[in-house]
């Protein structure tokens, strides 16, 4: 594998085209925000109002889905498409999402940028982190896969994926950094004081638990495996061109809302060219498909419920 990005492939695409679609719309990502924390906040309290066992279930779907979601905004952030200004860029970001969700977009981004310089090479951290490891490990029969998304509701796949979480990222900040990050833990302390002070205030540490916990260990993190297989995962990948190195899935709207919020299924688009925000994915997508090339050699597939699914094994 020799070609990373757009730059290394001559896919001749119009400038006048393809430039538009780098401009960052600020309000819409934080649009996005606030549209997946009231679904999160009013997910929680219908279930608090009409508590059983199937509106507990489906709270927990739809609440590890937007967590989810989040986690893709943080993405496209930690690709500075958020703000301009890369401080507030972060801190806002870390607020809204990082720091509920237990990580930082410092941490991430690490990770991620050099997954996107060294994409499936020895020198690509998730490719690395992830060899090796049997849910990544392909072929594998539907049952093996449909086992392993099960595991998730029994907490048993999210705490391993979260233990494993802690030493891929460094949480717990053990690793020597070469850049100075004092100033990212203020603001972190701080959101977890607060955070703690005002759950042990409210008495809100059950709906903590109930609301926030269990679908984290369970949906959230089943739902980001899932796109991580999605990515670059399967039996049919061939890892011999970018254009077949990771998938793009087009999909449904429930598709959307429950696996892939936010465009994140257009994830050949994104490797290609990483500074387009998720709202213009589509219209990247459109534009690469007339192209002869990108249409004949990317690897394109119709849904996550069909179509990944009949490709895993």
């Amino acid at each position: 594998m020799a070609k990373y990005d757009a730059s290394d492939l001559d896919l001749q695409i119009d400038p006048a085209q393809l430039k538009p679609l780098f401009k960052s719309q600020p309000h819409r990502h934080a649009g996005a925000i606030l549209f997946n924390w009231l679904v999160i906040i009013g997910t929680a309290y219908f279930c608090t109002q009409y508590f059983n066992i199937v509106t507990y279930l489906l709270a927990v779907i739809i609440i590890g889905a937007r967590m989810h979601a989040l986690a893709v905004l943080m993405h496209d952030a930690a690709h500075y498409r958020f703000l301009k200004n890369r401080k507030w860029n972060d801190l806002i970001t870390n607020v809204t999402t990082m720091y509920p969700l237990f990580l930082t977009i410092e941490n991430y981004r690490k990770n991620h940028l050099a997954h996107h310089r060294h994409l499936n090479t020895e020198e690509d951290p998730d490719w690395v982190s992830k060899f090796g490891r049997r849910e990544f490990t392909f072929p594998q029969t539907k049952q093996d896969f449909l086992l392993t998304l099960g595991s998730y509701f029994l907490l048993y796949q999210g705490i391993r994926d979260a233990i494993w979480f802690v030493s891929r990222f460094d949480i717990l900040g053990q690793k020597k950094a070469k850049t100075n990050k004092k100033e990212s833990k203020l603001p972190k302390l701080t959101f977890y004081v607060l955070l703690i002070t005002g759950l042990t205030f409210f008495g809100g540490w059950t709906a903590f638990l109930f609301f926030w916990v269990i679908p984290y260990f369970s949906t959230f993190l089943m739902f980001q495996y899932i796109r991580s297989v999605a990515e670059h995962f399967g039996e049919q990948m061939e890892y011999d061109h970018l254009l077949n190195a990771s998938r793009t899935v087009k999909t449904n709207p429930i598709e959307q809302f429950l696996v892939a919020p936010h465009n994140v299924g257009y994830h050949i688009g994104h490797h290609l060219y990483p500074g387009v925000p998720y709202y213009n994915l589509p219209k990247l997508h459109e534009l690469l498909m007339k192209n002869a090339d990108f249409k004949e050699k990317a690897h394109v597939t119709k849904g996550y419920f069909g179509g990944l699914l009949a490709e895993l094994g």
